[in-house]
Order: structure tokens, then sequence, then C-alpha cells
């Protein structure tokens, strides 16, 4: 399967890595995942502090960087480390 493939096949949301294997090559961006899409990709992220992130998102446009993600109400930094193979702009 080529990246458009992959790319086409998954969700508008979460987009093909380059160089990775299908296996776990998708990561979910933070600046157009809905708050669903957060919540089932990101380990110990429910909808509550997904809605979090989307509303932040829309109240102080797009993250400039993942570490952004931070700035979330409920978002610590620990929280964001965990996740971060997961993420991405």
């Amino acid at each position: 399967m080529n990246k458009e493939n992959v790319q086409a096949s998954s969700s508008a949301k979460a987009e093909a890595v380059p160089g990775e294997s299908d296996i776990g090559a998708t990561k979910v961006s933070i600046n157009r995942a809905s708050a669903e899409q957060l919540a089932q990709a990101l380990n110990g992220v429910g909808l509550k502090k997904a809605q979090a992130i989307v509303s932040y998102r829309e109240e102080y446009g797009p993250f400039k960087t993942l570490d952004d993600l931070k700035q979330v109400p409920g978002m610590g930094s620990a929280l964001v480390e965990r996740n971060l193979a997961h993420l991405t702009l």
C-alpha cells in the first residue's frame, strides 16, 4: 500500500508518516482531529480532555508546536510527553 492509499483510506484527520511501516504509522493531528478521534488515539485522554483540546484550538487557533498542548487545561507535561509519538500538527 503506498502513502496516497494509506492517507485516502484513513480519516482526513490522521495522516501517514513517511518511512514508518503500516503498523502504527498513523498519527493524529492536534490541529485537525475531532474530539472523538483525539480521545480514541491518545493514552489517558478521554472525551472531556479531548473536547478541551478542540475548544482551545477553536478559541486560540491552530497549535504551533506539540508543546503548546500543555496550555490546554487538564493536559499536563507528563500526559503530553506520553503521547508525543502519536501526535502531529
